[in-house]
């Protein structure tokens, strides 16, 4: 028999999902993301049960005081990413399929710690999110992407319902400004597939006929990893940038094709562990970015068990 306890215990642990999906696009980390949600609910249970019993609604609750963790970590991560070595991406994340948490030999994520991949988490778009202020952010995501009010925003930003839906419009602006036309996903799959067997057959020409002419390369190694700490542009310096790279890696890496925050991309593995995932922005019949995240940090959710 499920006692009261047990039904209000599991409605606090069914929001978990939505809260790591609501953390990740607001941080693009994953590692914060379950940290900040550690955190929310390290609060909830910090509480007596008289206090717990006087919140009408747990859900909301616990995603007013993630949302509001989350603020409070983008508004520091500004200062820690100007510090930051080199370029800063993303977290990339892998399908759930392959889906793996922790070191090598651990345990397989819990369903509920995954992430849904929609449009909302391809790397183009998350790149965008970066470009914004932190308010605009958490306005954007909870209402556009979340559909929470924007008098429920408000609690949250710690703005007027007016303020917040000025912070979504503006970033709406943001993202119309970078949006491309969508290119159908099997389009983009055979796009990838040729960029990695013209890589693998260091073919420059191949690889410039695949680039935009002004296609961007941005590598993150977070200083651990010998990635560039610049970005590379131009079709032809980074068909001869990267055919540079295959022919000075380790005999034995393997890349592969793999879907990359629910777009088709690359991973590159060097004796069963992941050294680099490889996500992409297609317009049409060319590449027009490639964002390389070397920072093995960055890398947890790819590592294999």
């Amino acid at each position: 028999m499920t006692t009261g306890d047990d039904q209000s215990l599991d409605a606090i642990t069914s929001e978990r999902r939505q809260l790591i999906n609501l953390a990740y696009r607001l941080l693009g980390s994953l590692a914060e993301a379950e940290d900040a949600v550690q955190e929310t609910y390290a609060r909830w249970y910090a509480m007596s049960r008289r206090q717990q019993d006087a919140i009408e609604s747990p859900g909301a609750w616990l995603t007013k005081v993630a949302g509001r963790i989350c603020l409070d970590l983008l508004r520091s991560a500004r200062a820690r990413r100007e510090r930051y070595v080199g370029e800063w991406i993303p977290e990339p994340l892998p399908e759930p399929s392959q889906w793996t948490t922790g070191p090598a030999g651990g345990a397989t994520a819990d369903p509920a710690d995954r992430v849904t991949l929609d449009e909302s988490v391809n790397m183009a778009f998350l790149v965008v999110l970066e470009s914004m202020t932190p308010a605009e952010r958490v306005a954007f995501i909870l209402h556009d992407v979340f559909r929470y009010s924007f008098a429920e925003v408000a609690e949250i930003v710690g703005r007027t319902p007016a303020a917040c839906r000025q912070l979504a419009s503006s970033a709406r602006r943001r993202i119309r400004a970078s949006h491309t036309p969508e290119t159908p996903a099997a389009h983009q799959a055979g796009i990838v597939r040729d960029f990695r067997q013209a890589w693998q057959a260091k073919d420059i020409s191949a690889l410039m006929g695949l680039l935009d002419p002004d296609a961007t390369v941005i590598a993150d190694g977070g200083g651990l990893t010998g990635a560039s700490l610049h970005p590379v542009e131009g079709n032809e310096r980074i068909a001869r940038h990267l055919t540079d790279l295959f022919a000075k890696a380790p005999g034995d890496l393997t890349v592969m094709e793999r879907t990359v925050n629910g777009r088709p991309g690359l991973v590159a593995q060097q004796d069963g562990r992941t050294v680099a995932v490889y996500a992409f922005d297609i317009v049409g019949d060319h590449i027009t970015h490639i964002w390389a995240v070397l920072n093995p940090d960055k890398l947890r959710p790819w590592t294999t068990v």
